[in-house]
């Protein structure tokens, strides 16, 4: 438990926007180098890895999580030296003034300090002096400008350029009764799942793919499905929890504590029925807590997988986790331990089907 918790933080304090995610990949890596597996980069950032088990399936499965993150690009640098950014994946207006940033240097050769990270506040115009209808509308990203304390345009550019990739700023932490909080646990938690079987020994031989380009429209997931070819794919993932203050019934979705989600629909994806009762057969007979969503909402690389190289038949496993795509995701530790039993005890069953 201790070592997927590890994988866990380690993976939530990396910066990986969708297109520039080589930090988490080499973290994967290098966790994996002894781990016995074959490992294979492919031309769009998948990694690829596949492990021998004891035994050979009768169906070819892939397990998929990925590695990338919604956060923010610059596109433009004023004459002041402040900042314009466009988010990357959907990043809800709501949840960015006054956010600490990290910009990642798109180009070290480029940059005049050596490419090093580089600090920055997301800032508009300050409370006191919004006046009549502007105080009840919420300020657009286009809005808004990030401050890296740059005195002009030339001063900034020392430290990023356009393009340069940005990040939420966040602490990862236990809190409460078992709750956990980071950035990015959507979907570094499928990242640490799969890690850990990974480093485990497996009753089957297994493929499993560390995505790329989630938040933008599952991109990776199909590409690396067109190679991989699986007969079966599950994807690991979180999935919107809203048991908070104010919402009730079937719009909570789901909820923390409730165990692992698996949908049957989602705005991407009918699922494979017979995967969707296994999964709860397997749960009930293992006493693992599930549950299914209660909208049809949301995605995942499922939405490319299943309908990639002949048609691939999937499942989603999901912790509920709340305030997605901010810099302070919540999960709580039961699900996302429940989730790892429960994603190789189905992965089994799928071999043997």
């Amino acid at each position: 438990m201790e070592r997927i918790f590890d994988f866990l933080k380690d993976l939530s304090l990396l910066n990986a926007v969708s297109g520039d995610e080589g930090e988490v990949r080499d973290y994967v890596k290098t966790a994996l180098k002894s781990a016995n597996c074959d490992i294979e980069t492919d031309n769009l950032g998948n990694l690829i890895v596949f492990k021998k088990g004891k035994n050979r399936p009768k169906n070819k499965i892939m397990l998929c999580a990925h590695i990338d993150e919604v956060g923010f690009v610059v596109q433009g640098i004023n004459s002041d030296g402040f900042i314009s950014l466009s988010a990357v994946g959907g990043i809800s207006d709501s949840v960015v003034y006054g956010r600490q940033i990290e910009f990642k240097a798109f180009n070290a050769g480029y940059s005049a300090h050596g490419g090093s990270s580089v600090t920055g506040i997301i800032g508009g115009k300050p409370v006191h002096f919004i006046k009549g209808d502007e105080k009840d509308k919420q300020p657009k990203l286009s809005e808004l400008y990030a401050d890296i304390g740059a005195l002009s345009r030339e001063d900034a550019e020392k430290y990023v350029c356009l393009g340069t990739t940005a990040c939420f700023v966040s602490e990862f932490a236990e809190f409460g009764n078992c709750f956990v909080k980071g950035k990015a646990l959507d979907d570094r938690l499928g990242c640490a799942l799969m890690l850990d079987m990974l480093l485990s020994e497996l009753e089957y031989d297994m493929h499993f793919v560390f995505t790329v380009q989630e938040e933008i429209g599952a991109r990776g997931a199909g590409v690396a499905a067109y190679s991989v070819k699986p007969d079966f794919a599950v994807i690991l993932e979180t999935t919107t929890a809203c048991d908070i203050a104010g919402v009730e019934g079937e719009k909570q979705v789901c909820r923390l504590g409730d165990g692992t989600v698996v949908p049957f629909m989602d705005k991407g994806t009918a699922y494979d029925r017979e995967l969707y009762n296994l999964t709860f057969e397997t749960a009930y007979r293992n006493n693992i807590k599930i549950q299914t969503k209660t909208q049809i909402a949301g995605g995942n690389d499922s939405s490319s997988i299943h309908k990639t190289a002949g048609g691939v038949r999937t499942i989603c496993l999901a912790a509920p986790c709340r305030y997605l795509h901010s810099p302070c995701c919540v999960i709580k530790k039961d699900d996302f331990l429940g989730t790892r039993v429960l994603a190789e005890k189905l992965a089994y069953k799928i071999a043997e089907l």
